[in-house]
């Protein structure tokens, strides 16, 4: 992305903070009274210094890790495996609260302007939410595209406002207008202090959403990050301070019914057009700064899943190559949210700063570490950045959740414990998976009795289908999502070959494309409803009329992947061997992996440029039969049978998506080889 689109699209979150972060921190204070107003300004110079010290931070992360350097990977590259899935959980509950939160800051800023429409608060965000569900399926690109302009507006309002409620304060020589005497419910206090503090930092949710996606920047991508992070830090500055100050000013104060942004255009602009331009710009780029967050969820949860710490099907990749299923998941979860919380802000602030600077907070500590551990040139100036920035996040970290835990804060500190919970059971599920289905020496034979009759050569033509990411059944990634410790799942890995107690002939010496050889799939988008060949005549009565093809879907060569070509062979009829690879490299692994056995079978490699599966293994069939629709074609799929009933939800359910896809074709027969762990 150029940085003039890269800047609205991935700093929405933070620049549409600024229109509840002063409220929230005013929001506290106005409890002790104008005592407590009196600390506005110390607060927010604070606040202020923690944009300047994060965002100065997170430019030596943007050079450090020029490929993305989000809170997960630089806590898991330095830290360790446990502060990594810390920092993700706190990510993960700072997506979800950055949904929730800034579409309930989006509806108060309509029910202000509409005050008839308060009722309809909650009813309003969950569509809210349905359209951002909607728009990110159609692909986050695009989706991003259209969130641009909205930012770019409100940043004009927002500095139309200033100038114009400044310029109105230098006609009265700056002196502020005397605040309403609010009611006083608590003292000035520390906790107080501290819990206004808090609450304001709200304000840079979303500032480290550049560092996560310096490789969407045009060359040079980490030059252009940093240039862009440093305009986002800037602006956002200057608006926050701008407002606060404007609040001092105007003598607003919070109120229940209406936002202090539309207090402030209302005084300055009536209830004119620019009002509504204030109100209407204020609203969309609120509700559309959720957008970051659909960027950034659904790409953390697929890393979860390619490291084992989350189900694969978060891995797989849809239509329009978006990771639809962590898209759905994001929009449940705030939708739950947002309900349960009433769709109000104030309700949902509390939660929202421990997720944000817990993540923070780890970031930085890695990026110490990381500078530590390397020290080259100016690695002094860049470990002081983030130690400085990692320290402050701890002390918001720590702030928020002492001062706010009984007011909601406990909330967010159950939801990272439980997200610690469930992904390291999920991975020890998945470690005991890959010990249980490592190939061991000695103890892989296939029948040594041939197949009856030749195998006809099926044509070669590409895959027309788009399809989801594929994944292995027992949960590893293929091709270059497959983590280091599973790449070499083949026979074994470093030049060990595969022990052998008897050499099996081989099989089905006129296959087709015999060996191991690779298709390229077609490289033209797919089309839904592909033409189904004319069926052929199912009249056979007598066993010897029908004619057999076996095919064996393979994602690894594993021990479930082996049960199921020693069946194949059993069955006394031809055997073909197929592999959907991602890439030539992993279709070239593969082949590998396969001569290295010993090459029994015959192999077709099939290399998928959609990152699909199913959909290529369903083209290639339908090629088959096209061409021998005397053939049953019998496909074979291995399929991991878990213990417990909660296991299987972490497998993949390919045997059925190949069989619903199948269908409509006769003589096709899917077929299971069970593998028990």
């Amino acid at each position: 992305m150029r940085k003039l689109l890269a800047l609205p699209v991935l700093s929405a979150d933070a620049l549409s903070s600024v229109a509840y972060g002063p409220e929230a921190m005013l929001g506290v204070l106005v409890l002790a009274g104008t005592a407590g107003l009196a600390y506005a300004f110390p607060v927010a110079g604070a606040i202020v210094f923690l944009m300047f010290a994060v965002g100065l931070s997170y430019r030596q992360t943007i050079r450090a890790y020029p490929h993305g350097g989000g809170s997960y990977i630089v806590a898991s590259d330095n830290l360790g495996r446990m502060p990594g899935l810390v920092a993700a959980a706190g990510l993960m509950t700072d997506y979800i609260l950055t949904v929730a939160v800034s579409i309930a800051s989006g509806i108060a800023a309509i029910t202000s302007a509409v005050p008839s429409l308060t009722p309809a608060t909650v009813p309003l965000g969950v569509g809210v939410i349905v359209l951002l569900l909607a728009g990110n399926l159609r692909g986050i690109r695009q989706a991003g595209a259209l969130f641009a302009a909205p930012t770019y507006v409100f940043v004009a309002a927002m500095f139309a406002l200033i100038a114009y409620g400044l310029a109105d304060a230098a006609g009265r020589d700056f002196v502020p207008v005397p605040t309403p005497a609010p009611g006083v419910t608590e003292t000035v206090g520390l906790l107080l202090v501290m819990r206004a503090f808090s609450s304001g930092a709200t304000a840079m949710t979303g500032i480290e959403a550049i560092s996560n996606a310096v490789p969407a920047f045009k060359p040079v991508e980490w030059r252009n990050a940093r240039t862009t992070l440093t305009w986002m830090v800037t602006l956002l500055v200057v608006m926050f301070a701008g407002i606060v100050v404007l609040i001092h000013l105007t003598g607003v104060v919070p109120r229940a019914q209406e936002t202090m942004l539309s207090q402030l255009a209302r005084l300055s602009f009536g209830t004119g057009w620019m009002y509504v331009v204030v109100q209407a710009a204020t609203a969309a780029v609120l509700l559309l700064a959720a957008n970051t967050a659909y960027n950034d969820f659904p790409r953390v949860l697929s890393l979860l899943a390619r490291d084992g710490y989350a189900p694969r099907v978060f891995m797989r990749l849809g239509d329009r190559l978006a990771y639809s299923n962590g898209i759905i998941l994001l929009s449940l979860a705030a939708a739950l949210v947002f309900v349960a919380f009433g769709g109000l802000t104030g309700a949902l602030i509390p939660l929202y700063a421990v997720g944000v600077f817990l993540a923070f907070t780890l970031s930085q500590t890695g990026m110490v570490v990381h500078w530590w551990r390397l020290r080259d040139r100016h690695w002094r100036k860049s470990l002081f950045f983030n130690a400085t920035g990692g320290l402050l996040s701890a002390v918001v970290f720590i702030t928020a959740g002492i001062s706010k835990f009984t007011s909601g804060a406990w909330v967010a500190v159950v939801a990272v414990v439980l997200f610690l919970l469930v992904t390291t059971w999920i991975r020890r599920h998945y470690d005991s998976a890959r010990a249980a289905l490592r190939l061991h020496p000695h103890l892989v034979e296939l029948p040594t009795a041939g197949p009856c009759g030749p195998l006809p050569a099926p044509p070669m033509t590409p895959a027309t289908e788009h399809g989801p990411t594929p994944e292995r059944e027992d949960g590893a990634p293929e091709g270059g999502d497959r983590p280091r410790e599973e790449e070499g799942k083949a026979p074994e890995r470093e030049g060990k070959t595969l022990e052998r107690s008897g050499e099996a002939p081989r099989a089905g010496t006129e296959a087709p494309q015999a060996g191991a050889k690779a298709s390229r799939a077609g490289t033209e988008a797919p089309r839904r409803g592909a033409e189904v060949p004319e069926p052929a005549d199912e009249d056979e009565e007598l066993p010897e009329e029908i004619r057999h093809l076996s095919v064996v879907a393979l994602a690894a060569l594993d021990l479930a992947g082996m049960r199921t070509l020693a069946y194949a062979a059993s069955l006394q009829q031809p055997v073909l061997a197929v592999h959907i690879g991602l890439t030539e490299e992993e279709g070239r692994r593969f082949r590998d992996y396969w001569t290295l056995w010993g090459d029994h079978l015959p192999l077709e490699v099939v290399v998928s440029p959609y990152r699909a599966v199913v959909a290529p293994l369903v083209h290639y069939i339908e090629a088959l039969h096209r061409q021998h629709p005397d053939l049953t074609v019998t496909v074979i799929l291995p399929e991991i049978v878990t213990r417990r009933r909660r296991h299987q939800l972490l497998h993949s359910r390919t045997a059925t998506r190949l069989r619903r896809a199948l269908r409509p074709l006769p003589k096709i027969v899917i077929t299971t080889v069970p593998f028990h762990l």
